[in-house]
């Protein structure tokens, strides 16, 4: 049997020291952002996303042993633990295998069998299923007649046995690894329609069938949301046959007694035992891996949306559309700061479009305004058709952008909305926030539920705990990798910075509102609760622009400062040079051997780099190094659309079967995974993310559904 560790070495691939450090940081209450970016020498480098893998399973490994031990113990106080079932518990590599095993243990509801036990029949039974006594099973079983304890007749007798032996068969551990591994290699998920002829999203799947070996996650989501709005009946057909034929192999015995009864008690143990049950397993299983896939793939697709690059020095018009209660506007200054609002009318039924014009026009001009953000809602299309010809009359340079407005809705009616803006209407938040989504993606987009933020599948559907858990480690780890700024991070920000709780990041607000900004991170450990330990883990997060120490504007650690100065001071440079000699520090950064300065500083190499890396631009900002959002000044029509067009879009959205580009028409094409690339792949996001710009082909328009379908082949030109 594997140890914890041994198993994790196994599974991930990695070295013992690897797995003894970084299982030691975790112990410690290392956070994972920490451990992957400041401890690098002791993990051998492991990124965010493997450390998580590796804490997850590291969690369920512990699970596994606790509920080991648990189900020993309750086995053996019933005095029936064996050396050899010891063994077997110890052995199991999975909790159902735990599970399976101690199921003949547990104690059970009343069943056929235990009342049959009950009648006194369990003697009878073991002498049928022993196979050996030669006597007739009739003459056996009249032994047994009863009145009084309800055995009537030879029937009842014979009966009671067969359901006692059924639920024996049904209990071996080793019939049900089996036969769940039968029902994984051959079974066949059939659905059928519950309700005949209705229409429904599930009609695709009224008389459906895929075998279970080869069913793709995001059919299982929908096969199951299916069936829970009773639309769908399922079951898993295409083992029967199979499985009763290994069940006769292992529980008769070569030329024994009472053949043709046990032939029926197995089938009836099957059918009626271990099929509901383990066909329910299978499908908790594929689900459970299902789930775990389509939260995955909402984790990376969040990941990529929250660390789009931000449209920095910019003032920005928030535009969210509507029709009835008119097009709410907000203007955002460079650095955020709500300027004014309005609501104006272009739109269906008033159709005030000179009006809303003249309104517009008069804000651009007064704040200068660059940008135009556009909610993509309701009346999205109108409104850009409207801001398309209006930015025409504009004399400076302007642009519009169409964001996804997901969630927003939800934050404006939000507690932190309303401790935001307490006199904005709640309408008017939603224009707050597609503006600032422009401005600054991460620090808008962690004020909102990360399921409400549009780049999931299925994500409503699937274990909540589980998604809200991995969601919360997505965010961490985007806010980390980009860091805060100290002085300006609303409290909502800070609470994901590592090692900094919900009543911390309050607690840093507040100590700023009463002092001021903050002059160096050493200053944070004047923050109520905030000690040590957390500072350790935040320090590096944190960064202070203009303080009393330039290192405090970079990802460099505190307990790293020495080692720098002594880099610097190596070079030939103090730490105030970093302010009016950048230039040449670089160059002189760049000639560096790691090998030999790490040895010299007695560093880590790793760290080393980080050092280097964060001294040769101070105060950056990763997401600048990806692509910027697409920005237009005139409006693509869905009527416009030609099959064979080559168009610029962003990629809004990557599931199991494709992805979802904004090509600036109101709806999404979807470019399906054949058309993702010439060559063959598995997962749709070894090609695209979230947030690419990527040239595609119209390859066919439904003007009745209103779906472009789009190809990334041949695109060049």
């Amino acid at each position: 049997m594997l140890s914890i560790n041994e198993t994790l070495i196994k599974e991930f691939s990695l070295k013992p020291f690897q797995v003894e450090n970084t299982l030691k940081l975790i112990d410690e209450g290392n956070t994972i952002p920490f451990i992957a970016r400041y401890r690098k020498e002791a993990t051998g480098g492991m990124s965010d996303e493997l450390l998580r893998d590796f804490f997850d399973r590291l969690t369920y490994l512990r699970n596994l042993e606790q509920r080991k031990e648990e189900v020993i113990r309750l086995i053996d106080e019933q005095g029936k633990l064996t050396d050899e079932l010891k063994e077997q518990i110890e052995n199991a590599a999975t909790m159902t295998e735990v599970e399976d095993l101690y199921r003949p243990y547990k104690q059970k509801k009343r069943t056929r069998a235990t009342i049959a036990k009950e009648k006194g029949l369990e003697p009878l039974a073991l002498i049928i299923f022993a196979q050996e006594s030669k006597d007739d099973i009739d003459k056996l079983a009249e032994e047994y007649i009863d009145a009084e304890k309800g055995v009537e007749t030879i029937d009842d007798a014979k009966q009671g046995a067969s359901d006692i032996i059924a639920e024996m068969i049904s209990d071996v551990a080793e019939y049900r690894k089996k036969i769940r591994s039968l029902i994984y290699r051959f079974g066949i998920i059939q659905t059928r329609a519950s309700k005949e002829e209705e229409k429904s999203v599930y009609e695709m799947y009224y008389d459906y069938q895929e075998p279970v070996s080869k069913i793709p996650s995001h059919r299982i989501l929908a096969i199951n949301r299916g069936e829970k709005e009773e639309f769908l009946k399922v079951k898993i057909e295409g083992t029967d046959e199979e499985i009763i034929k290994y069940l006769n192999s292992q529980v008769l015995i070569e030329n024994g007694t009472f053949h043709d009864f046990l032939v029926v008690t197995i089938e009836d143990s099957y059918k009626r035992l271990i099929k509901p049950s383990v066909e329910n397993e299978v499908r908790n299983e594929l689900t459970e891996k299902a789930d775990e896939q389509a939260i995955k793939v909402f984790g990376q697709n969040a990941k990529k949306l929250l660390l789009q690059p931000p449209l920095k020095d910019l003032v920005v018009m928030g535009f969210d559309p509507a029709y009835r209660t008119g097009c709410k506007i907000a203007v955002i200054s460079e650095t955020g700061k709500l300027l004014d609002t309005t609501t104006v009318y272009p739109t269906e039924p008033q159709n005030d479009v000179e009006g809303a014009k003249k309104v517009l026009l008069a804000l651009i001009d007064k704040y200068k305004i660059n940008m135009i953000s556009i909610g993509n809602g309701t009346a999205s299309r109108e409104s850009e058709m409207f801001v398309a010809d209006m930015i025409k009359e504009v004399k400076h340079p302007i642009y519009y952008a169409i964001v996804s407005e997901a969630g927003a809705s939800v934050y404006s009616a939000s507690k932190l909305a309303t401790e935001e803006y307490p006199d904005i209407n709640v309408s008017l938040r939603g224009a707050i926030s597609i503006a600032r989504r422009l401005q600054d993606p991460l620090a808008e987009l962690v004020k909102i539920d990360p399921k409400s933020i549009g780049v999931g599948q299925y994500q409503h559907d699937v274990n909540q705990n589980r998604l809200e858990e991995s969601l919360t480690g997505v965010v961490e780890d985007a806010v980390n990798s980009v860091g805060v700024d100290l002085n300006i991070a609303t409290p909502s920000l800070l609470n994901y910075v590592s090692g900094i709780s919900k009543s911390i990041a309050t607690n840093i607000v507040k100590y700023r509102d009463e002092n001021g900004k903050l002059k160096n991170r050493k200053e944070l450990l004047k923050v109520a609760k905030l000690g040590p330990k957390a500072y350790e883990q935040c320090a590096g997060f944190l960064r202070i622009q203009d303080g009393d120490n330039p290192l405090d504007n970079t990802g460099v650690h505190p307990e790293s400062y020495e080692a720098t100065i002594k880099l610097l001071d190596k070079l030939g440079f103090k730490l105030e040079d970093l302010k009016t000699n950048l230039a040449e520090i670089k160059i002189k950064l760049g000639t560096i051997n790691t090998k030999e300065m790490s040895n010299e500083l007695d560093v880590g190499e790793p760290t080393l780099i980080d050092i280097i890396k964060e001294l040769q631009k101070p105060g950056r900002d990763p997401r600048d190094e990806m692509p910027k959002p697409v920005l237009r000044s005139d409006v693509l029509k869905f009527e416009d659309l030609k099959e064979g067009m080559i168009l610029t879009g962003t990629v809004r959205n990557v599931i199991d079967f494709g992805a979802f580009v904004d090509i600036g028409v109101k709806h999404d094409g979807l470019v399906h995974i054949s058309e993702l690339s010439d060559k063959y792949i598995k997962n749709p996001m070894d090609v695209v993310s979230v947030g690419d710009v990527v040239k595609v082909r119209v390859i066919k328009v439904d003007t009745e559904k209103m779906k472009v379908s789009l190809s990334m082949k041949n695109v060049e030109g």
